[in-house]
């Protein structure tokens, strides 16, 4: 996307684009528990300014714009929507809570609103109304919305990854459905292999590379513990990289330097059978003007992660976090226009829309048809429901965040997959490294 903004203004008196997008995808079944209102009476005059970030995939944007004229038409405040990068939203956040100036709301990344928790508004009371209607919000939400048991962001999706597999590669590798533990998993990519249909895995890229964490957590194996003492040099460690070693015997050539587009880029192009990737190699193939891209769709697998020892799914999730900063002068406007984004006559079609992209953080939604009307979408519902955060098994914060940003866990596989150190080495250097972050906090 570059670092370009994308900005709209969308005026109180303007109509509504050509119908509503709830009338255009229509009303799903969501359970939901009767729960008052809050009324929050927002100021007169108010003017709202939201960043968040680009599209990933069209129909978010496109709806998510939708859903934000039809609340300046019900509530008259004039809102401009403007859309960053992944580059550039997260430094344009920072400057604005250090400031104290800029936008009103900003749906930030993962724990990005831990880092000035003290310039954001609680919104215990938005969280709380949300929670009690829809079902209640995953554990993940919980880690990345709540400082000290106090709600200072509010969840607003998550996307991640399954396995994205071709279905008749697998079966003729000998496997009718997908393996759901590691040694399977192993399997799967050996027979891949010994059939010319390699799988390939990122080692390249933060984003897509983020499928090592499942390798470290599914060894019970962490960065750092529950007292975010750096303990990521241990035995469980050391079994996770010899592991990924095995794995990377029989991945496609190249995957050391692949960045986020290469799996997708590989997939498509029938070069490789298995890979982890969101919703959008499948969309893509589906898109396609070349009918045997087209074809590629129909042959295409999604299943969840295998499991490793530790026995419980240890995946990770892209989120997104909404907050309003307590320079904004229209915090009751800003509250209103959270609820009315994650009310289910906004948010159902906004998931639609954005193709099951967006996974969501309230229980309630599981119901949302997105999830049902493709099998192939199914597997991506419980993304946020399963998401363990980046700071697992410690607290989200500076030094969580730095030791991703470095790369340290990824770093610590490519290493070894590459021959330039032992495994008992790459987890020392990963343990200094993280160590470092850790002793600045």
């Amino acid at each position: 996307m570059g670092g370009s903004t994308r900005r709209t203004v969308i005026g109180a008196g303007m109509g509504l684009l050509a119908g509503t997008a709830f009338a255009r995808y229509g009303f799903a079944a969501i359970p939901t528990t009767d729960v008052p209102e809050p009324d929050w009476q927002v100021e007169s005059g108010a003017v709202l300014r939201v960043l968040r970030p680009a599209k990933f995939v069209p129909g978010d944007e496109t709806l998510w714009l939708e859903n934000t004229k039809k609340f300046s038409e019900k509530y008259g405040v004039e809102v401009r929507v403007d859309s960053e990068s992944w580059e550039d939203l997260r430094p344009k956040t920072a400057v604005a809570a250090n400031v104290g100036a800029g936008p009103d709301v900003v749906l930030a990344w993962q724990e990005d609103p831990q880092l000035f928790a003290d310039k954001l508004v609680p919104l215990d009371d938005l969280t709380d109304y949300l929670g009690k209607k829809y079902g209640g919000w995953f554990p993940v939400t919980e880690v990345y919305g709540k400082k000290d048991g106090t709600w200072i962001a509010m969840p607003v999706g998550g996307s991640g990854s399954t396995m994205v597999y071709r279905k008749s590669w697998a079966k003729e590798a000998g496997f009718d459905e997908f393996p759901k533990d590691f040694p399977g998993f192993l399997k799967i990519c050996q027979g891949l292999s010994e059939i010319g249909h390699p799988p390939g895995f990122a080692f390249g890229a933060i984003g897509d590379g983020g499928w090592t964490d499942t390798m470290l957590w599914g060894y019970d194996s962490s960065v750092v513990d529950e007292n975010d003492k750096v303990v990521i040099d241990n035995p469980r460690t050391i079994e996770s990289l010899n592991y990924v070693k095995e794995l990377y015997k029989t991945f496609i050539p190249g995957t050391l330097s692949w960045l986020d587009p290469s799996n997708n880029k590989a997939f498509l192009a029938g070069e490789i059978g298995l890979t982890a990737n969101g919703i959008s190699i499948y969309y893509a193939a589906k898109a396609s003007d070349d009918p045997a891209v087209q074809a590629i769709a129909d042959d295409i697998g999604h299943a969840d992660f295998p499991i490793g020892p530790v026995g419980k799914p240890t995946q990770g999730a892209l989120c997104i976090n909404a907050v309003i900063f307590k320079h904004s002068k229209y915090p009751n406007a800003a509250k209103q226009y959270l609820r009315f984004m994650m009310e289910e006559e906004q948010y159902v079609p906004w998931q639609i829309a954005s193709n099951g992209y967006w996974c969501h953080p309230l229980a309630a939604y599981d119901a949302n048809e997105i999830w049902t009307s493709d099998p192939k979408h199914t597997p991506y519902r419980d993304v946020m429901r399963n998401a363990l955060p980046q700071s697992y098994k410690g607290t989200p914060g500076e030094a969580a965040s730095a030791v991703r940003a470095e790369g340290v866990v990824l770093q610590m596989y490519s290493s070894v997959v590459a021959g330039d150190v032992t495994a008992e080495e790459a987890a020392a250097e990963a343990q200094r490294r993280a160590q470092r972050f850790y002793d600045r906090v």
